[in-house]
C-alpha cells in the first residue's frame, strides 16, 4: 500500500489497521475495546462482519503501482460465528478463492485475542471500472456510481 494514501474512513472509525497486504491476501488488525462490545460484553457481531468484509475486499485490491488505487463493492457477504471475543487484538485474514474479469470471491477468518477462530465468512466483490488489473487507477480517477 502506498503510505501516502489515507486510510479508509471506515477503518479509522472502527480502529482497523492493515498489517500485511499482498496480491490475493490481506491481514487486518483491530484492538477491540469497550466501544466494540455489545451489551453482553463481547465483541459485536457487526464488528466481526466488518472485519470479514474489509479483509476479503482488501485481498482483491492490492495495487502494484505506487499512488494508484483499486476499488470494489461487496455484492454478497456471509458470516458464521464460531466463538466469542472480548477486549484485545482481533486478526482477520482474507484470501481470494477465485477471480474473474469483474468479480472476485473471498474467504476470511477472524481470530480472537487468544488466537482461536471466532468467525469466518465468504464474500463476493465486484471491481470498479479499471480496478480489475493489478495496476489499478490513479487515486483521483472518477468513481462510477450505481
Amino acid at each position: 500500500m502506498d503510505e501516502a494514501l489515507p486510510p479508509a474512513p471506515y477503518h479509522e472509525l472502527l480502529g482497523i489497521t492493515l498489517l500485511e497486504w499482498r496480491d490475493g491476501y490481506a491481514k487486518l488488525g483491530l484492538a477491540a475495546g469497550r466501544q466494540h462490545m455489545n451489551r453482553s460484553g463481547i465483541v459485536h457481531g457487526g464488528v466481526m462482519l466488518s472485519l470479514i468484509d474489509q479483509a476479503g475486499a482488501y485481498a482483491g485490491l492490492y495495487c502494484t503501482v505506487p499512488g494508484n488505487i483499486r476499488r470494489a463493492v461487496t455484492v454478497d457477504l456471509d458470516c458464521r460465528f464460531t466463538g466469542q471475543a472480548g477486549e484485545g487484538q482481533l486478526i482477520a485474514e482474507g484470501r481470494i478463492v477465485t477471480a474473474g474479469n469483474s468479480v472476485f470471491f473471498t474467504r476470511t477468518e477472524v481470530f480472537g485475542p487468544d488466537g482461536k477462530m471466532v468467525a469466518f465468512g465468504a464474500g463476493t466483490h465486484r471491481w470498479r471500472r479499471g480496478s480489475n488489473t493489478p495496476e489499478g487507477v490513479p487515486v483521483d480517477a472518477p468513481v462510477e456510481r450505481g
